[in-house]
C-alpha cells in the first residue's frame, strides 16, 4: 500500500492518490482559516494542484475558481513552480476561472450581484457534473463580504445557495477566510457559520513558542467525519508543523525534527 503523499493529505483522507471528492455525489465543504501572521494560501495551492493532477484518480476533477484576492497570473505563477500549468488546465476546460477582483455588488446585494454570480457558478457545475467531480474554490470569502458592501447576511445567503450544490451535484467547496479580521468586530459573525457548514476545517496559526527559522507555523485539521454508531462522533483532529519552500511545503509532527 502506498503511503500518503503528505501529512496534510492523510488528515484530509487524500491517501493513495485519491482526492477529497473521489466518491461522486458526495459533497464536502473545506474551510481554510488563517491570519496575518500565517497565511493559509499554501493550503489552497496544495488543494488546487491536487484537484488538477493528471496522474492520479483526481484526473476526473474540474475546478471552478472564484478569485477575489489575486489575479489569474498570481496563481499560475505559483502553481507552475509546483508543476501545474493553469493556462493549460484552463484551455483543457478543467479550470473555470472567475476573476472577481473588480466585483462590487449594488445596494440590493444578493438580488443585484450575488444571485447572478451564483447563476454563473450553477451553470458551470451543471455542464460538468455528469461525468466529473466539481470543486469550487473561493479565495477569499472575506473579500466577497467587502464586495457585498459589508453585508454578512448577503454573503451567508450566497454561501447557503452554494452549499446546496454539495447535495445536488456532489460538489466540494473550498473556502478561505481570514479569522483575525473578525476578532474585534462583534457584528461580524462570518467565521462561525462557515465553521458550521464545514465538514473539514484547516487552521493555519503561528507557533505558540514564537518564530523559528525551520518552522513557519502549525496546522490544525479537524475532519468532522460524520456520526458513527449510537451517535458517536467520527471526527478527528490532527496537529502538525509546516515549512514552506520555494516549490513545495514540508509537513511534520512537532519534535520530529532536530
Amino acid at each position: 500500500m502506498d503511503r500518503p503523499a503528505t501529512l496534510l493529505d492523510e488528515a484530509l483522507n487524500l491517501d493513495n492518490g485519491e482526492s477529497i471528492s473521489h466518491q461522486k455525489r458526495t459533497g464536502r465543504v473545506v474551510l481554510v482559516e488563517d491570519c496575518v501572521e500565517t497565511s493559509g494560501a499554501f493550503v489552497l495551492h496544495h488543494l488546487l494542484k491536487r484537484f488538477l493532477s493528471t496522474n492520479l484518480s483526481s484526473s476526473d476533477n474540474i475546478v471552478i475558481f472564484l478569485a477575489f484576492a489575486q489575479p489569474f497570473s498570481h496563481y499560475d505563477r505559483i502553481l507552475r513552480k509546483m508543476g501545474c500549468n493553469l493556462v493549460v488546465q484552463r484551455e483543457n476546460k478543467r479550470l473555470t476561472f472567475f476573476d472577481m477582483l473588480m466585483l462590487e455588488c449594488p445596494d440590493d446585494g444578493v438580488e443585484g450581484g450575488l444571485i447572478a454570480l451564483f447563476g454563473n457558478i450553477q451553470k458551470a457545475v451543471e455542464v460538468n457534473s455528469l461525468n466529473k467531480n466539481v470543486n469550487i474554490i473561493i479565495d477569499d470569502i472575506s473579500l466577497l463580504e467587502v464586495a457585498a458592501k459589508g453585508s454578512t447576511r448577503d454573503v451567508l445567503n450566497f454561501m447557503h445557495y452554494c452549499h446546496t450544490l454539495t447535495t445536488q451535484f456532489g460538489c466540494t467547496i473550498v473556502i478561505v477566510v481570514h479569522e483575525d479580521i473578525y476578532a474585534s468586530g462583534e457584528e461580524s459573525t462570518l467565521p462561525l457559520p462557515m465553521a458550521y457548514l464545514a465538514d473539514i476545517m484547516i487552521k493555519a496559526s503561528p507557533l505558540m513558542t514564537g518564530l523559528a527559522s525551520d518552522v513557519h507555523g502549525q496546522l490544525t485539521v479537524l475532519n468532522k467525519g460524520g456520526t458513527g454508531e449510537l451517535g458517536s462522533s467520527k471526527s478527528k483532529t490532527r496537529n502538525f508543523h509546516y515549512r514552506i519552500k520555494d516549490n513545495s511545503v514540508d509537513y511534520f509532527y512537532p519534535g520530529s525534527r532536530s
